[in-house]
């Protein structure tokens, strides 16, 4: 069976047969910047479809057409897993958009806190980023990056089914774990690099649906601390075990 070596994110519908067009910026990087010619096989994902192999049938400088020949891989939906979290330094909010991406979450939450030192976002470039992400790990969905928007109400609207682990810097100590703690809609929280303010701390620890972990003995930066964070969630709760 053909395999093709460049896997790319599409907004069309995939199937057996299907046409997919390929618009400028694409072509040029199909069929200019990697030199693919008529024939050659490209997969393509939607979110939706899973992943497959399509030929291209029309290989023009500003655009192009390909076709689906198979299915490679079936649809792998993630974890029901939310990561909210405050935006940092631009390189840095990238990174943390594109390991989660890549650890498995299924919405990705920029939030406004207390001690939040970006308070604007392009939501576009992040969601973006997720693309990228999904493109380069294999995975067949792409996280939604959602709008930024206070924690406060958030919480005011907090799902009751929905579970929150809390990492809160002021538990510094031995890593805690999940164990013990039921599977179902999670979601990570994590604070700006000022940390948490005391009436953010209370509320949280208020609602039930809180738990609130230390990340271990060294306060972690806050990109650092969502790697950790999901790292831990998948390990115990996830699609790892």
């Amino acid at each position: 069976m053909a395999q093709a070596k460049i896997r790319l994110f599409v907004e069309h519908g995939l199937g057996p047969g299907n046409s997919v067009p390929v618009g400028r910026d694409q072509a040029n990087y199909l069929f200019n910047v990697m030199r693919l010619g008529v024939g050659d096989h490209v997969a393509l994902f939607n979110g939706t479809d899973g992943e497959w192999l399509c030929e291209a049938v029309d290989t023009g400088k500003r655009r192009g057409m390909l076709k689906c020949v198979s299915q490679s891989r079936p649809l792998q939906m993630p974890p029901n897993l939310w990561l909210l979290f405050a935006p940092i330094k631009k390189a840095r909010t990238d990174f943390i958009v594109e390991k989660a991406t890549e650890l498995g979450a299924s919405r990705i939450i920029p939030i406004v806190t207390d001690f939040t030192n970006s308070e604007r976002i392009r939501q576009d470039r992040l969601q973006a980023h997720a693309v990228e992400a999904a493109e380069q790990c294999g995975g067949t969905f792409v996280p939604e990056v959602a709008e930024l928007t206070k924690l406060s109400l958030l919480l005011d609207a907090w799902p009751s089914e929905r579970h929150l682990m809390f990492c809160d810097e002021a538990r510094v100590g031995p890593a805690e774990t999940l164990n013990g703690c039921t599977k179902g809609p999670w979601a990570v929280l994590i604070g700006p690099e000022g940390g948490f303010s005391d009436p953010e701390r209370e509320r949280l620890m208020a609602l039930p649906q809180t738990t609130a972990i230390s990340l271990g003995p060294r306060i972690l930066r806050a990109d650092t601390a969502a790697v950790a964070a999901l790292t831990l969630w998948q390990a115990t709760l996830g699609d790892w075990v």
